[in-house]
């Protein structure tokens, strides 16, 4: 419930302090006295979008603070939450304005975004005028009212749901089928490459193994010769005989040298042993360089086979087993393409029917609080002097999406046989006026915390229908704050807190006031209303049997 509204140096407005209180509140005053003002700067603390130059003329800056209780269950309590702001049973808001157009706004003394109090706002305060700034006159929002209205939002959010489980399971289905067809397009190449590399099987750091062999024999071929001339030089038929027979020579002629050849002898043994070995080395490594021919011609073609299928894919050598592992599970996506396509037109089927379920029982729910709906309005219009007109919620089919498959519709008709039509343009201003706050009523009946503003919903009736507006009125304001903006005297009379609003011009400045109104206050503005600016006897005393009255 909104208890006080604070404003300085806003538009006409210099300084005002208002307490308002449970039931039904009255605000009235002369066309132009700005009461219009004081919801413009309601508005701006709430964080609504309205007017850009909103500063006091001569001031630095504008300032609006609000108060509102929160009851325990208040739907804003969660909004704070979220929003990381302390929960407390007095929630304050102020915002200010500063002359050059910059922002700023509070919550319970913290720093708030304007979205945060846009959201906030919206649990607070309902404003409605004749102009309906909610969109009652709008197609586009009637659907989301009756869902509101059918307390729907568990059954949205499962239709919701299911609309992204089917839109996700229908693109995954798509880019499947898309890139069979890619796959399939190549499956000539990738059955051809996949042989290819499967025939050839090469391994990785085969091409480096195979040169080095390559090398390592063409090497052997150009010294093997060499090798085997050094072989039969260090041999029998080369030194190794004539050192053999030295030192047969010298063994017989040492017997009588007396001493002389020991030495010599032990050196020729040193240098036979030292031959045997450099030959035992050489014949090894000649060992190593024999080859069978064959090998070579057979190492040569496979380097040139893995280099050229390499050079033909743009990859390296040691990158084509990868290659054939890839173009591998390729053809495999392709020859299970045809079961994936199934499995996934299957989960797509599964999604489908998940969500024609959740719409089809949504769309149920909507054509139930439909009817709810219209006989709550029927019931509505009667004590408004419209028991012959009748409005209906039309529900027609709209594309599949997430809110479902229906469009809502509120139409009327005003006399019995004529056509209905849409709201906003069958009604006549009057009629429009008691048709919206009609559907209002019915539409927040359930909402008790918030504060409901009714901008001159009265406009365009008078004299019985004016009194039945006005005891809607009132009889809504049982159960709920109800701050009404009026010209009507019937209206003015069923208040149960009054206010006047009124201008003021003083050194050349002029400012709006706002005067709570004692009983007798109430009379003279109540007559001021029925007569004019010149207020009889007749007219107190008409304005006291309306007061009485009510």
């Amino acid at each position: 419930m909104l208890r006080g509204l604070d404003i300085r140096d806003m538009l006409l407005i210099d300084r005002l302090e208002l307490e308002f209180q449970p039931g039904l509140n009255v605000l009235t005053g002369e066309t132009g006295a700005g009461k219009s003002i004081l919801l413009d700067s309601l508005g701006f603390v709430l964080g609504w979008r309205g007017r850009a130059e909103l500063v006091r003329q001569g001031a630095d800056r504008g300032e609006v603070t609000a108060s509102f209780d929160l009851v325990p269950d208040h739907p804003g309590r969660a909004v704070l939450a979220e929003a990381g702001i302390e929960v407390e049973d007095e929630l304050i808001l102020r915002r200010v304005n500063t002359a050059d157009g910059r922002k700023t706004a509070w919550i319970n003394d913290r720093r708030a975004s304007g979205d945060v109090l846009r959201r906030l706002s919206e649990t607070l305060v309902e404003l409605h005028g004749q102009h309906d700034d909610r969109g009652l006159l709008d197609p586009k929002g009637h659907r989301a009212l009756l869902d509101d209205f059918a307390g729907n939002a568990a059954r949205l959010a499962e239709v919701a749901s299911a609309w992204r489980s089917r839109s996700e399971a229908s693109r995954t289905l798509e880019a499947a089928r898309a890139a069979l067809a890619a796959l399939q397009s190549e499956e000539e190449y990738l059955r051809h490459a996949v042989g290819e590399i499967d025939t050839l099987s090469p391994e990785q750091g085969e091409d480096e193994a195979l040169d080095t062999r390559r090398r390592q024999m063409q090497a052997g071929v150009r010294i093997r010769e060499d090798i085997s001339r050094a072989l039969d030089a260090l041999g029998s038929g080369g030194a190794e005989g004539p050192m053999i027979d030295a030192a047969r020579w010298l063994d017989a002629a040492a017997t009588h040298a007396e001493g002389r050849l020991d030495a010599p002898i032990e050196a020729l043994g040193r240098a036979m042993d030292a031959l045997a070995e450099a030959e035992q080395g050489v014949s090894g490594a000649l060992d190593a360089l024999d080859f069978d021919p064959h090998e070579l011609e057979r190492i040569e073609e496979r380097l040139f086979a893995i280099r050229g299928l390499a050079r033909k894919h743009d990859v390296l050598p040691d990158a084509l087993a990868d290659l054939g592992e890839d173009l591998r599970r390729r053809l495999d996506a392709l020859d299970g393409g045809a079961r994936n396509i199934a499995d996934l037109q299957a989960a797509l089927t599964e999604a489908e029917a998940r969500y024609d379920t959740a719409a089809q029982g949504l769309s149920l729910a909507r054509a139930e609080a439909a009817l709810r709906l219209d006989h709550a309005m029927a019931a509505e219009l009667a004590p408004l002097k419209m028991d012959r007109a009748v409005f209906e919620t039309r529900l027609g089919e709209a594309p599949a999406g997430p809110a479902g498959r229906d469009t809502v519709e509120f139409r009327v008709a005003t006399n019995p046989g004529a056509p209905a039509g849409p709201l906003g343009k069958i009604a006549s201003g009057g009629e429009l006026s008691r048709f919206l706050l009609a559907l209002k009523v019915c539409l927040t009946e359930a909402q008790t915390s918030l504060t409901l503003i009714f901008d001159e919903i009265d406009r365009g009736v008078g004299g019985a229908t004016a009194d039945a507006v006005g005891r809607r009125l009132a009889a809504l304001a049982e159960d709920a704050q109800v701050l009404v903006v009026t010209h009507s005297p019937q209206v003015a009379a069923l208040g149960q807190h009054h206010w006047r609003v009124e201008k003021r011009v003083a050194d050349g400045m002029t400012t709006t006031d706002v005067v709570p109104l004692d009983a007798s206050d109430r009379v003279d503005e109540i007559a001021r209303m029925l007569a004019g600016d010149t207020v009889t006897g007749e007219a107190r005393a008409a304005a006291r049997a309306l007061i009485d009255a009510g």
